[in-house]
């Protein structure tokens, strides 16, 4: 297993429960995270990457809990983690932020100074290294973002929309760094887009209202899709079939 959840509960201040006594033990692996705005899932891979910390309930990966200050710094070392909006670092260049990346996770200066240019090769970015990360398009700096990830060596990596305002050619690069991940570390992908699922990932889980609604692996996805599915719409078929026909992204 990867990344487990035990009767967490979270809630934004002044706003509702987004996670109630929530138990779910991530399957080791590619998995894609899917569910409609407002499921949970950023609040999910936030607990998961120990930038947010539940009202109740432990988040362990490893054997290890963020929640005691001794295992802290163990834990972040062994999780990278991409958020949803990805802000270049004022007067940083592309290898310096990934390497700044690093260098967080405890990294010597020096190893994550060449570990940096290194995952900017593996995003199709090394010839952007020495220039500004403000400089960067949206989907290249989504790219270094997914950099960030890679740095350190992660062992469990968490991206939340990693592909959003990538184009085709660059969704393909991401598609082949997911894969390499796989030898290593077990990655867990929020995200909306499902073309090519079986291709990508091994499993699929639905998160719909805080509740995990559908988790097994990309076959047994489809197989909840309607007989009648048109054979390019299977992966749609499956998700509106588990959420009950209600809402689709």
């Amino acid at each position: 297993m990867s990344v487990e959840f035990a009767t967490c509960t979270y809630q934004y201040r002044r706003g509702p429960v987004v996670l109630d006594r929530l138990s779910f033990a991530f399957p080791s692996g590619r998995t894609v995270l899917l569910g409609p705005n407002g499921a949970g899932k950023t609040t999910l891979l936030g607990l998961a990457a120990s930038a947010l910390k539940p009202r109740s309930g432990i988040v362990s990966f490893a054997g290890l809990n963020p929640a005691a200050r001794s295992q802290l710094r163990a834990y972040r070392r062994q999780v990278g983690w991409m958020p949803q909006h990805i802000t270049a670092v004022p007067g940083m260049t592309c290898q310096e932020q990934v390497a700044y990346a690093g260098w967080l996770k405890g990294m010597p200066r020096r190893e994550a100074w060449d570990a940096a240019l290194e995952a900017l090769g593996r995003v199709g970015l090394a010839k952007k290294a020495g220039q500004p990360a403000s400089a960067l398009s949206g989907g290249q700096l989504r790219r270094v973002g997914v950099a960030q990830t890679l740095v350190h060596s992660s062992r469990l990596v968490l991206m939340d929309e990693p592909t959003a305002g990538l184009d085709p050619a660059q969704r393909g690069t991401f598609r082949r760094v997911v894969e390499q991940l796989a030898e290593t570390a077990d990655v867990i992908v929020s995200t909306h887009q499902t073309e090519d699922l079986s291709e990508v990932y091994d499993h699929v889980v639905v998160l719909s209202e805080g509740t995990i609604r559908f988790s097994g692996r990309v076959k047994e996805f489809y197989a909840q899709a309607p007989k009648d599915t048109a054979s390019g719409r299977i992966a749609e078929g499956a998700y509106a079939s588990v959420l009950g026909g209600g809402e689709t992204w």
